[in-house]
């Protein structure tokens, strides 16, 4: 009874380990929140931006060290698309306050806040990624990908299967 009750937890842990892992891929994105009106982004609608090649990326951990290679990046600026929706400011001194939450479908969550995107040189280099290795975003194992290629840690704030990005006001 006793190596059954270890192997039935043994089982349970190794399975609960890879399901946190998996994340499904997506081929919309939904940005709502403190806007004049949500939109949903569609998976094929992304090549109607400006697509920018990104080239090959490093991805790291925390630590910097190396855990992959994203190769042959082309992608829209993140900035680009947060432009086309219409931010509930009063004026624009208080977009300062504003801030974007990035969300997978696994719950993993990026933030950015406006000016880091719309007044710093990290938001020139925020990518929704429409094409990898030579596959289009569709066909991508981690679709929709966004990712962060100045970052110094590149992983972190590496969104695999974006779900939604929120924006919020900090109050």
């Amino acid at each position: 009874m006793r190596n059954f009750c270890l192997g039935l937890l043994l089982f349970t842990s190794t399975f609960l380990a890879f399901g946190q892992k998996e994340s499904k891929t997506t081929s919309s994105f939904t940005i709502s929140g403190d806007v004049k009106l949500p939109v949903t982004i569609q998976i094929d609608n992304l090549k109607n931006w400006v697509t920018v090649p990104i080239g090959d990326v490093t991805i790291t951990n925390h630590l910097g060290e190396k855990k992959s290679e994203a190769r042959g990046l082309k992608g829209v600026l993140l900035k680009a698309i947060l432009s086309s929706v219409e931010i509930n400011s009063e004026n624009p001194k208080v977009l300062s306050e504003y801030y974007f939450v990035c969300k997978a479908t696994d719950g993993y969550t990026v933030v950015y806040s406006w000016n880091e995107i719309f007044n710093t040189a990290v938001g020139d280099a925020v990518y929704i990624v429409i094409e990898k290795d030579g596959k289009p975003a569709s066909a991508m194992e981690d679709a929709i990908l966004m990712i962060s290629p100045k970052d110094f840690k590149t992983g972190r704030r590496q969104v695999k299967s974006l779900a939604s990005v929120e924006v919020k006001r900090a109050k």
